[in-house]
C-alpha cells in the first residue's frame, strides 16, 4: 500500500512539473495596431519560419487555400468601413486567406474569423471581398512570414505579406476625407441635437451647473424632430433639479405617454414614481 501511495505521489509531481513548464512557440504570435487617418486597424496574426524548406510550391502549395500564416486564422479588424478591390468592408474583424500563385495572389476577407486555420466547409456568401494582387520576387529570403502596414497615407495603406522571396500588397481605402469633412461640417454647424442632449445628462450627473444643464435639454428637444420617452425622462429630471417643479411634471407626463405608446414599462414605472413623488398623481 506505501509504494503505491508513493507511485502516486510522484505521477502527481510529474504532473505538475509538466504543468509548470513553459516553450516557446515554433510560429510566435504577432499582434499590430496602426492608425490610418481616423480609423485604427489591428493586424493579428502567427509567423512560421522556413527553417530550410520550400515555402511556395511546397509547404503552402500554388493555388490551394491557405491560412496565410499559422495556428488560429490571420485577422484584422477595423474600427470604420474600409474599401478592398471595390468593396466596402463594414467595420469589424475578418479572417484573411489567400491562393499564392507564382505570379498573383488571390487575397479573401471573411467574415467568419472563429475558425481555425481553413475552415471545414468553405462559405461564398462569407467572403466581404476577394482581390487578386500581383506578386513580385524578392532579391533574399525573408526567413519568418512577415505581415505590414506599407505605403501609409491618411486614407489608404497597403497590407504587406513577406515570406521566403515574395512580396504582395493588398491595397486598403479608408473614408478618411469624408469623416474629416463630416465633422468640419458638424463643427462649423454647432453642436446638434445628440450634443446637447449628452451635455445635459452629464451636467446632471455631474452635479454641475443645472442652469445649463436645463438650457441644453431644451435645445436638444427643440431640435429634435422626434424627442424619445427617455430624453423627455432626462428633462423632467432636469427640471425637477432646477426646481422647477410644474416643468418637470409636464416632461414626466410627455415621457410616460410615449413610454406606454412604446411599451416601455420600464420607463413607465420610472415615470409614474416620479410623478406621485411630486404630487401629480
Amino acid at each position: 500500500m506505501k509504494k503505491i501511495i508513493l507511485l502516486f505521489s510522484a505521477l502527481l509531481l510529474t504532473v505538475g512539473m509538466q504543468a509548470q513548464i513553459e516553450t516557446p512557440q515554433p510560429s510566435p504570435f504577432q499582434k499590430i495596431e496602426q492608425k490610418v487617418g481616423l480609423t485604427d486597424v489591428t493586424l493579428e496574426y502567427s509567423r512560421p519560419s522556413m527553417r530550410g524548406r520550400t515555402i511556395f510550391g511546397g509547404l503552402v502549395p500554388y493555388n490551394a487555400m491557405w491560412r496565410t500564416g499559422a495556428n488560429a486564422n490571420t485577422k484584422i479588424t477595423f474600427s470604420d468601413d474600409v474599401e478592398v478591390g471595390g468593396k466596402t468592408l463594414k467595420a469589424g474583424s475578418y479572417a484573411i486567406y489567400t491562393k499564392p500563385g507564382t505570379s498573383s495572389w488571390e487575397v479573401y476577407f471573411y467574415n467568419d474569423a472563429s475558425n481555425w486555420g481553413t475552415p471545414v466547409t468553405w462559405d461564398d456568401s462569407k467572403v466581404a471581398a476577394q482581390v487578386t494582387v500581383p506578386a513580385y520576387p524578392m532579391p533574399m529570403n525573408i526567413e519568418t512570414f512577415t505581415m505590414s502596414f506599407d505605403s501609409l497615407k491618411s486614407d489608404s495603406v497597403v497590407l504587406g505579406m513577406l515570406w521566403e522571396k515574395t512580396y504582395v500588397g493588398v491595397p486598403i481605402k479608408f473614408g478618411t476625407d469624408k469623416m474629416v469633412s463630416d465633422n468640419i461640417q458638424k463643427v462649423m454647424n454647432g453642436p446638434d441635437s445628440n450634443d446637447y442632449y449628452a451635455a445635459a445628462v452629464y451636467y446632471l450627473e455631474s452635479g454641475k451647473d443645472i442652469g445649463k444643464a436645463k438650457n441644453w435639454i431644451d435645445k436638444s428637444i427643440e431640435m429634435n424632430k422626434d424627442p424619445k420617452f427617455w430624453q423627455f425622462r432626462q428633462k423632467s429630471l432636469i427640471y425637477a433639479k432646477a426646481g422647477d417643479k410644474k416643468g418637470a411634471i409636464e416632461a414626466a407626463k410627455k415621457s410616460l405617454e410615449l413610454a406606454r405608446a412604446a411599451g416601455n414599462n420600464d420607463y413607465v414605472a420610472l415615470n409614474e414614481k416620479s410623478l406621485k413623488e411630486w404630487g401629480a398623481m
